[in-house]
């Protein structure tokens, strides 16, 4: 199931907050992703709704199944992207800003070759 790149961004902050810290707020998604306090409160409501986190009574956020799937995905494609970019010479703060535009829209076929590419060392100079 397709959902919006802005619920793929919050995933994805909560999953990098997660391996970082080892617990997420959402107070740690609106600084990481520089959004306000409302933004996400509506944010973690949505992916609630789908089921994609749930909420302990203490406030911490946990990714459920489907969320930890879909965060650990677009977190592989932003990692590849990125590297892909900066190995292309691309400065590394664009290349992430790229690579967090990119890795919404494109194809599974496009990056699995992509990563085939970038695994084979094909940039290596």
């Amino acid at each position: 199931m397709k959902i919006q790149a802005s619920a793929e961004n919050y995933l994805e902050a909560i999953f990098v907050l997660q391996n970082r810290n080892g617990h997420v707020r959402s107070i740690d998604v609106a600084t990481e992703l520089g959004y306000s306090k409302p933004s996400v409160s509506r944010g973690m409501k949505l992916l609630r709704q789908n089921k994609h986190i749930e909420m302990e009574e203490d406030g911490l956020i946990r990714l459920t199944e489907s969320g930890l799937q879909i965060a650990a995905e677009i977190h592989e494609r932003h990692t590849l992207l990125t590297a892909f970019l900066t190995g292309l010479g691309v400065a590394e703060e664009i290349a992430k800003d790229d690579a967090c535009r990119i890795e919404h829209v494109i194809s599974q076929e496009t990056f699995d070759r992509l990563k085939v590419f970038v695994n084979a060392g094909k940039l290596d100079d």
